[in-house]
């Protein structure tokens, strides 16, 4: 018997320690938020916040609900959310498909740097002019922010959607084209059921950007009936005051859909990095 074949495998306790470490600074912010969150208000400022809280009280659950106004602010995030999610996956898959099959174009090619380019543009650069555009355009509403916001992930979109579509053989295209289908049906019915993992990818970041943003909709959206979570969050901080345990309820309450998001769908996100990295 091959006795090298049999031997354990060493441990990397350097890569070991390092993701331990970084484990930790995700875990324990959890622990904290969680733990404030269950405990009364007066535990909540004996400060002791890694204390387990006793008795468990939701009491800051129901404050929270009530300040924020939580279905109507957690219904706005949900409609910029999936606009945007929805919007961000067609319009960059249109648009890579276009470009990497028509990249000996110059016009594709271009627009390609285009975009990339566009990627180093942050919104507070551009805030006062998108604010003053939305404004005269009637779009001062989660509308407008939707539309702003695809246009912001459309850039890292296409960066991921091209990488993975040129991975894609040309053989499948022709095949289809030779049974009569039309660049229309070719799209929608071959290369887009095959964009299935860097689609999850591209859906779980905008996501997670649109459902997390706090500069947008605050600038963009006038009416405060209208506004997300993360700006209802900031616009009744002074009614929390030391009130932590609310303030703490308040905060998992609003990031635990996009923890649930990203847990059930992590497993594609991660097969579309990889085969676009790979394949590309």
């Amino acid at each position: 018997m091959n006795k090298q074949a049999t031997r354990p495998e060493r441990v990397n306790w350097s890569a070991t320690t390092v993701l331990v470490l970084c484990s930790v600074t995700v875990l324990l912010p959890l622990y904290v938020t969680i733990s404030m969150a269950l405990k009364t208000q007066g535990q909540a400022v004996d400060g002791n916040a890694f204390s387990l809280p006793a008795p468990f009280s939701m009491e800051g659950f129901v404050q929270a609900w009530n300040l924020t106004n939580f279905p109507v602010g957690a219904a706005m995030s949900l409609l910029v959310t999936a606009g945007t999610v929805v919007a961000t996956i067609v319009l960059a898959a249109f648009a890579s498909y276009a470009i990497v099959r028509n990249w000996d174009r110059r016009l594709f090619r271009y627009s390609f740097y285009y975009l990339l380019a566009a990627m180093f543009i942050p919104f507070p650069v551009v805030a006062l002019p998108q604010i003053q555009l939305t404004g005269r355009l009637g779009l001062d509403n989660p509308f407008g922010v939707i539309l702003l916001a695809t246009m912001f992930q459309l850039s890292f979109s296409v960066l991921l959607f091209t990488a993975f579509l040129r991975s894609i053989p040309m053989e499948l295209e022709e095949s289809a084209r030779i049974d009569g289908a039309t660049t229309w049906q070719t799209f929608w019915k071959l290369i887009f059921p095959l964009l299935a993992p860097m689609s999850a990818t591209v859906g779980i970041f905008a996501f997670l950007y649109a459902w997390n943003d706090f500069m947008m909709p605050s600038l963009i959206i006038s009416d405060p009936a209208l506004q997300t979570l993360p700006v209802r969050q900031n616009l009744f901080q002074t009614q929390f005051s030391n009130n932590y345990h609310v303030s703490f309820a308040s905060y998992l309450m609003a990031m635990a859909p996009a923890i649930v998001a990203y847990l059930f769908t992590q497993r594609w996100v991660m097969a579309g990095v990889t085969q676009g990295a790979v394949k590309g």
